[in-house]
């Protein structure tokens, strides 16, 4: 599994804004989304009934600006909290967790979904568990390319690409409303 700090919930390895190249790149037109080598692990079976592969692959592909490796691995608590701490000295099981380890030719990276802290969310946040899981595979493809939101400029860019992306998946504005939750490193949000 990971050998590096992960991107995380608000964090990329390295820190710090998206390279130019990940900030230029333009998110691929509809039937041209670059090709894609998806492994998809159940750690936490609960919810491989909504994680098909054709619906995961569909979700990152929508997101890939290039050529892509990437492992999503659906974790339980214990996992998701030992991973948090061990990476980001984080002492919580967090939504996702993004390590990313090759941007060029090919991006290629694992995205660790705690699916107990997905479930939660999804119901706080009173949407289907599948939109939320998009969006989270949406936002950690989205990490793996360079893209972060440690400032509200990189945020807001970051966010306005997940809501076009989603949009064009036929899933709602993740972030509407004025009490929407937002994508962060703490506990419950």
């Amino acid at each position: 599994m990971p050998t590096r700090r992960p991107a995380g919930a608000t964090e990329r390895a390295g820190g710090g804004a998206a390279p130019p190249a990940a900030a230029a790149r333009a998110t691929p037109a509809r039937g041209t989304a670059p090709p894609l080598q998806l492994s998809l692990q159940f750690a936490d079976p609960v919810h491989r009934a909504v994680l098909a592969r054709h619906r995961v692959a569909r979700w990152i592909r929508a997101a890939l600006a290039a050529p892509a490796e990437i492992t999503v691995r659906i974790v339980d608590a214990d996992e998701g909290r030992e991973l948090n701490r061990t990476y980001r000295a984080k002492d919580y099981a967090t939504n996702v967790l993004t390590f990313d380890y090759a941007r060029e030719p090919v991006v290629v990276a694992d995205l660790v979904l705690c699916a107990p802290v997905v479930e939660r969310e999804a119901a706080e946040q009173g949407i289907g568990l599948d939109a939320h899981y998009a969006h989270l595979l949406v936002h950690g493809a989205l990490h793996a390319q360079g893209f972060d939101h440690e400032s509200d400029l990189e945020a807001g860019a970051m966010e306005a690409r997940e809501t076009a992306i989603l949009a064009r998946l036929g899933f709602a504005d993740p972030y509407a409303g004025s009490d929407a939750p937002r994508i962060t490193d703490h506990p419950g949000g």
